[in-house]
């Protein structure tokens, strides 16, 4: 009876394409979330008088961190059979086999982004800041917290990572989906369901840095954003499509698995900010 409610997300994947050249709406919500990215940290780095030149430094080592640990994420996490044989793969948009192709960087995994946005902010507190990484981490996390919405934006723009079939009134056809069994099934709208889960985080965050003083206390919104994030992704993967065949012998899924140690470590900051400060 619920059938007239369910959403036909018939959403082209590309805003326009002149000559070859296109923009799509994944690409253009990235640069987005990187622009607001920028400008939430430039308020913070003037509220604390804190080098502008250090704030250029910073989005250049969290751009660059995100694109290669997502990157790299992908290729370990969910592919490595394939790419463990093809290791240029990984750092070229090209396919050498059956026959040389140009493919773009397909797939991008969110803990590897993870892993290297971290990787890419300890080198940053050594060259650049000069101070403890958890300085940076709980500065750098709330715009982060933002990005992660539009990220899934893009998903959802993209018809992708869609979620398991639905009764709910709100389920969404994805009719342009690539790989699912039946595209007019009803699914779970899970990119939804993970900007909300961000967004909330996101103003969390934010509520923590700017009406609270445990700012003060070094690793605390770090460790929070761990926290929010991760188990929101573990408990939404419970009503998302298996990204890769493997997947399905698996009790919880790859992206659960790689979602725990993020809580874990998330838990531990919050005892040990607490520690550190008395």
């Amino acid at each position: 009876m619920f059938l007239s409610f369910f959403i036909n997300w018939d959403v082209k994947p590309e805003i326009f394409n002149l000559g070859g050249f296109s923009l799509r709406y994944y690409g253009l919500l990235f640069v987005l979330a990187f622009i607001f990215g920028y400008k939430i940290e430039e308020r913070i780095f003037k509220a604390e008088g804190l080098s502008m030149e250090w704030l250029e430094k910073l989005w250049i080592y969290v751009a660059v961190a995100t694109v290669v640990g997502a990157r790299l994420g992908h290729c370990i996490f969910y592919d490595w059979a394939y790419f463990s044989q093809h290791p240029l793969e990984m750092i070229l948009p090209f396919r050498f086999a059956p026959e040389f192709r140009f493919t773009g960087f397909q797939g991008l995994a969110s803990h590897g982004s993870a892993i290297g946005i971290i990787t890419g902010l300890w080198y940053y507190s050594k060259k650049v800041s000069k101070k403890s990484i958890f300085w940076i981490l709980d500065r750098a996390v709330i715009p982060i917290a933002l990005a992660g919405v539009f990220i899934r934006l893009g998903n959802l723009m993209n018809s992708e990572i869609v979620g398991e079939v639905t009764t709910c009134p709100w389920g969404f056809r994805f009719v342009n989906a690539y790989g699912i069994e039946d595209p007019l099934a009803p699914r779970h709208p899970a990119q939804l369901y993970e900007a909300f889960c961000y967004l909330i985080s996101f103003g969390v965050l934010m509520y923590l840095y700017w009406r609270t003083n445990v700012k003060n206390r070094q690793g605390f919104i770090f460790g929070m954003f761990l926290i929010l994030i991760f188990t929101a992704r573990f408990l939404i993967e419970f009503v998302k499509e298996n990204q890769v065949e493997f997947e399905e012998t698996m009790t919880l899924n790859m992206g659960q698995w790689l979602s725990l140690p993020f809580v874990a470590v998330g838990c531990f900051m919050l005892w040990y900010s607490g520690r550190r400060r008395k």
